[in-house]
């Protein structure tokens, strides 16, 4: 081989040998990169290097924007899940906890951070709820006792995803519990209320019915007017039934102005007639001339406090009607009476519908048991409030406090 061989041979190693090195440099460039944090910007390159170094950088980009929009939606999801009024647990396979939403860490008694990773039947230790998680017939809820409060009720579903994974719903369902406890005591409590004198008013009828023409006119009028009496509080019952229906409702009540002079003076006249001279009435008028807001279901509140002091004083007792502005520019309704008094273990109850302190005398005395219902739904429809102070034994006072914003302006003379 001549010289100018040997010498293109050289030349060829050479450029060779420099090429290896370029991609030796380039393929170490690479190897860095890869493990550099992500985000770390491509190496830039020329030839064939540049290309593979774009590409990487184009899948680089690319998988950076998925990941973010992964991110993006797992964040989205994470805070939809905390806004969700129910309580949101994802489990794994093994019904570990993955991840918990703020409500199911308040029902349930878990902590987010603590307990990730733990199986939910090891900390959750209800023997009802464990069967229902490992059966897996998730088609229906099923009810679960308050970790937190015993006297709480929760509601669970189990929702499989995923490969293996299981979403559990967890639900507040103690207010549905007692509102419908409420409703069934309420049903049963109608039905009682009704049924007594309906019994009382039937038996006279089949009485008279059966022995009309044996029997002297004196029985004739008196057994008339035993039914009356219990057809009238049959009567009352509905009415107070229909009105506390009225005040249940959702739709606000009027802002008419109320003239409270005239109605005072109504409600005196009442418990005068009601007492018939038994009892001492004294009233005060030193409030407000005007409300607003609904005549009707302001008199029947004050009305109601009125009567009922009328029932539980014993005669000779006094009872007095105070109408009187306060300190922080609203006025107060009292009704004081020396009369029974009611034992403190009853006070918390006394606006329940049908709940009586004394259930006999309360009949006798005719009334339904849903006067301090009645006084309670119409003044908070008012914004106002019932506040009640009573010593066993010596009387009680009642008193409608209303807002200032309830108070009317007084008209230009």
């Amino acid at each position: 081989m001549n010289e100018v061989g040997l010498w293109l041979l050289g030349a060829v190693a050479a450029v060779l040998t420099l090429a290896l090195l370029r991609d030796r440099w380039n393929l170490r460039r690479l190897t860095r990169w890869c493990a550099s944090p992500i985000g770390t910007p491509v190496p830039s390159a020329s030839g064939l290097w540049g290309d593979a170094f774009a590409a990487l950088y184009r899948r680089a980009r690319l998988t950076a924007e998925q990941r973010a929009q992964l991110h993006e939606a797992l964040e989205r999801f994470r805070q939809a899940a905390q806004a969700l009024p129910e309580g949101v647990a994802i489990l794994n396979a093994k019904f570990g906890i993955e991840w918990l939403n703020g409500e199911a860490e308040r029902l349930l008694g878990l902590d987010n951070e603590r307990d990730n990773g733990a199986p939910i039947v090891n900390l959750v230790r209800e023997p009802q709820f464990v069967a229902y998680l490992q059966g897996g017939d998730y088609a229906t809820p099923r009810p679960l006792r308050s970790v937190r409060k015993p006297g709480d009720a929760l509601e669970v579903q189990a929702i499989p995803f995923g490969q293996g994974r299981t979403m559990l719903l967890v639900r507040d369902v103690t207010q549905l519990e007692r509102v419908e406890t409420m409703r069934r005591d309420f049903v049963a409590n109608v039905s009682h209320e009704l049924k007594t004198p309906l019994t009382v008013v039937l038996g006279f009828v089949e009485t008279l019915e059966d022995g009309w023409n044996d029997m002297a006119s004196a029985d004739i009028r008196r057994f008339l007017a035993l039914s009356a009496e219990q057809a009238k509080r049959m009567h009352r019952l509905v009415d107070d039934l229909l009105t506390l229906s009225a005040l249940e409702t959702d739709a606000p009540p009027p802002e008419d102005r109320v003239d409270m002079v005239a109605m005072l003076a109504e409600v005196r006249e009442e418990v005068v007639a009601l007492s018939g001279g038994q009892h001492d009435i004294v009233m005060s008028n030193s409030g407000p001339p005007a409300l607003l807001g609904s005549a009707r279901e302001i008199r029947s509140a004050l009305g109601n406090l009125a009567t009922n002091a009328v029932r539980y004083t014993p005669a000779g007792g006094r009872i007095t009607l105070a109408w009187q502005s306060i300190a922080d520019g609203g006025a107060s309704y009292s009704v004081t009476d020396t009369g029974i008094g009611i034992e403190p273990q009853h006070l918390s109850r006394l606006t329940e519908r049908f709940y009586r302190v004394d259930r006999g005398r309360s009949r006798e005395m005719g009334g339904t048991g849903l006067g301090l219902a009645i006084v309670k739904h119409a003044l908070e429809r008012h914004g106002a409030h019932l506040s009640i102070d009573s010593r066993f034994g010596e009387g009680s006072r009642f008193a409608a406090i209303f807002p200032a914003r309830r108070i009317a302006a007084t008209p230009p003379a």
